[in-house]
């Protein structure tokens, strides 16, 4: 009898607590839902700010490297040659690889620096660009200098202040 009685007094407990209730999953389940649209909401933006930063990131080290390879194709003692248009033009104006420049992409140094467009095609200074590349050649050997291009974005996305950038530098040797 002991036994029954035991028995039926754990019976009552799993009675009182045989379950959740339907309203209190609803209610689960709408808190679990508003959480959750916030949630991708903000991971939306974030991918979509972080996919057109990383776009343009890639833009301006392909641009870097379309100025580079223009530069490198020139001859060692060239500093003659225009090379802010492109192809590049023997004017006796450029500066060709002349030793100078600079990579302050806010003060571009005139022979120095051009710009491209959305589509890396050159714009003058005052057109409707979207890169700006500046570089700067330095003397690091009797028969060698060293060449360095900075691309930038104009118009980042995202935080306030931060501009896509790319930078790469190469030597050049005499007689190559």
């Amino acid at each position: 009898m002991r036994l029954h009685r035991s028995t039926r007094i754990d019976n009552r407990r799993r009675n009182s607590q045989a379950g959740i209730s339907l309203i209190e999953t609803m209610i689960a389940l709408a808190l679990l839902l508003i959480a959750a649209a916030g949630i991708m909401t903000m991971a939306t933006v974030a991918m979509t700010t972080t996919e057109t930063q990383g776009h343009l990131a890639a833009r301006t080290a392909e641009y870097a490297q379309d100025k580079m390879e223009q530069l490198l194709a020139l001859q060692y003692p060239d500093t003659q040659t225009d090379t802010t248009v492109f192809p590049s033009a023997i004017t006796g104006a450029g500066t060709g690889l002349s030793v100078g420049g600079g990579l302050n992409a806010n003060a571009p140094l005139a022979g120095y620096s051009d710009y491209v467009d959305r589509s890396g095609n050159p714009v003058p200074a005052g057109g409707n660009w979207q890169y700006v590349r500046v570089w700067q050649i330095t003397q690091v050997g009797a028969n060698l200098k060293q060449i360095t291009i900075l691309t930038q974005v104009r118009y980042g996305v995202g935080q306030a202040g931060v501009l896509p950038r790319s930078t790469i530098s190469c030597l050049k040797s005499f007689p190559f």
